[in-house]
């Protein structure tokens, strides 16, 4: 019997309702942009609502740009896109202090990273000096230069992208900064009916389509901060940390997954629970974001990888082997 304060922290099956509209709202504004892609455009929305960020591993010409730039509009929100290249410097993200003579103060100039969405394009094409910039931002919402803090502001996400085919020149993302990603996945390429869609409109530029707004940001925080009350029961964790285990005793895992995964998967499975217009976290939505959220912080044994091993087969292969907890013991 959960205490009259536990109840007060609680979503509410109002709220969950109420929340799961805005979410089919925001979701349905997007995928006029990004035909065909609801799966896709829901987990992005995921992240952003469990304040997390999002990998997009795709070719180029998927619509990765079109995906941060309409989420951005939707939520009437700020988006920039930064292109990574070798001569990226950490000041050309972040921002630098510039020496203002007539006032004799150093004046900070802020960097592409203060915007609602900023999309990371190609980001392993940087030197990791490059790439290390934004690991604060990305844990903690601000930036520091000169010894300087500076908040980006809420809501905030990175929309990171690389290239899975051309790895020639890149520099692989060190394993702490792929831990800071909330969520992994690919937009790929639209089916039949969406392609004969998308070549009707060829008549408008992709950067003339636009979006208008369903919510606005300070909504989007109110929805983020309900996401957090959505109810776990005790053998839902335990499911959690039953699936990270046992990809860290995996004979095909070299490092399995962090605390933090662990974390991200409870905090991303509220906000899908209140997607799907339920107050309470259930097995099935941890189950469906488990290979978004736990694959990317795999680290498969070199002879498991040649042997045709993935991290999304050994993370299916998890779910299969570890049971869920039965609606009796979650009640």
């Amino acid at each position: 019997m959960k205490s009259t304060e536990e109840h007060r922290m609680t979503m509410t099956p109002e709220d969950a309702t109420r929340f799961a509209s805005n979410l089919d709202r925001l979701v349905s504004a997007v995928e006029e942009i990004l035909l065909g892609k609801n799966r896709v455009i829901r987990l992005a929305f995921t992240s952003l609502l469990s304040e997390g960020h999002l990998l997009l591993e795709d070719v180029p010409g998927t619509g990765k740009t079109s995906l941060a730039r309409a989420m951005a509009q939707s939520v009437a929100g700020t988006s920039n896109r930064v292109q990574f290249t070798p001569d990226l410097l950490p000041g050309d993200i972040t921002g630098v202090s510039v020496y203002d003579q007539r006032s004799g103060v150093f004046e900070f100039h802020p960097g592409p990273v203060f915007a609602n969405i900023v999309l990371a394009d190609e980001i392993n094409r940087a030197s990791p000096k490059t790439q290390s910039a934004l690991l604060e931002v990305m844990e903690e919402g601000q930036i520091t230069v000169d010894g300087q803090t500076h908040p980006v502001g809420r809501p905030f996400m990175v929309i990171a992208t690389q290239n899975p085919v051309e790895q020639a020149g890149t520099y692989r993302l060190p394993e702490a900064q792929l831990d800071r990603f909330l969520m992994r996945t690919s937009i790929g390429y639209p089916d039949h009916a969406s392609t004969i869609r998308i070549l009707e409109g060829t008549d408008q530029r992709a950067h003339d389509h636009r979006v208008e707004a369903r919510l606005d940001a300070a909504e989007i925080v109110e929805m983020a901060a309900l996401a957090r009350t959505v109810y776990v029961d005790p053998t839902i964790n335990d499911y959690v940390s039953r699936l990270v285990d046992a990809t860290r005793s995996a004979t095909e895992v070299r490092l399995g997954v962090s605390v933090r995964g662990a974390l991200s998967l409870v905090r991303a499975a509220k906000t899908h629970a209140a997607g799907r217009g339920r107050h309470y976290v259930v097995p099935d939505d941890v189950k469906a974001l488990a290979e978004p959220v736990l694959a990317h912080r795999l680290i498969l044994d070199p002879e498991a990888e040649f042997d045709g091993v993935t991290a999304s087969n050994l993370i299916a292969q998890v779910l299969i082997e570890t049971p869920p907890p039965s609606a009796r013991q979650a009640g």
